[in-house]
């Protein structure tokens, strides 16, 4: 299994999903972390500057054209099975889904506590955190 979580440092959870610039891919083998690397996250620069278009509901990332800005930062994870991020907005949480990954939004910091809780089945899935 493959996990990614999406980060601009490379050690702590992004709270942006959009406009982290990098994915920490972790490898885990029977419960156990067997490989970690840094894979560049395509269109995060496309979003610093990029205002969110909004639903009625309140809810970002679902405006023209952002299925396909979603696919192509999808798209250098899709060997993976989940996505940890410290927020997003619901199209791209609802796209990523699409892709058979499981986001899971968290309040979790540290990349490596947030795997551990995810493997021992203790990572809540906070989606109050999605704008």
């Amino acid at each position: 299994m493959k996990i990614a979580a999406v980060s601009d440092d490379g050690a702590t959870l992004s709270q942006h999903f959009g406009r982290a610039p990098l994915y920490v891919v972790i490898t885990v083998e029977n419960g156990r972390v067997v490989g970690k690397e840094t894979r560049e996250k395509s269109g995060h620069h496309i979003f610093a500057a990029h205002h969110h278009d909004v639903v009625p509901e309140g809810r970002h990332g679902y405006g023209t054209g952002a299925q396909v800005r979603h696919a192509d930062m999808i798209e250098t994870i899709a060997d993976c099975q989940v996505l940890l991020a410290g927020g997003m907005g619901w199209g791209a949480y609802e796209n990523i889904k699409r892709y058979n990954i499981e986001p899971v939004v968290t309040d979790v910091k540290d990349i490596d506590q947030a795997v551990k809780l995810h493997l021992d089945g203790k990572l809540k899935n906070l989606t109050e955190l999605l704008h």
